[in-house]
């Protein structure tokens, strides 16, 4: 089984910065890509960033230059880092694993709860 754990969600003003960790935990696999989505309300869920297993990163136009992914391999657990915040980055961030199970062909893909990121104007 696939659990991931998500922090680091909160308040803060337009222009500071927040850092999001999600840590992945279980057995049986093996994690071919981590990230994060957003959904804001009454928007559809969007990719922020995520990091491929050979450490490629793909970023949203929206957060380049602003937003930061990277990957502890050794904890598998993978963290934003968002600075320049603005208050259009309010959302529920998600934390998104895709996974190659051990025993089962194919990509298998895992959810984190959500945490809240508001930014106040």
């Amino acid at each position: 089984q696939v659990q991931l754990e998500e922090s680091g969600g909160g308040l803060v003003q337009a222009g500071g910065s927040l850092r999001l960790s999600c840590g992945v935990s279980g057995s049986g696999f093996s994690i071919n890509r981590m990230g994060w989505f957003r959904q804001a309300p009454g928007k559809q869920r969007e990719l922020v960033a995520t990091i491929i297993s050979g450490d490629s990163t793909i970023y949203a136009d929206s957060v380049k230059g602003r937003f930061t992914i990277s990957r502890d391999k050794a904890k598998n657990t993978v963290y934003l880092q968002m600075n320049s915040l603005k208050p259009e980055d309010t959302a529920v961030y998600y934390c998104h694993t895709a996974v190659e199970m051990t025993y089962r062909s194919g990509y298998y893909n895992y959810w984190g709860q959500g945490t809240q990121v508001t930014i106040s104007s």
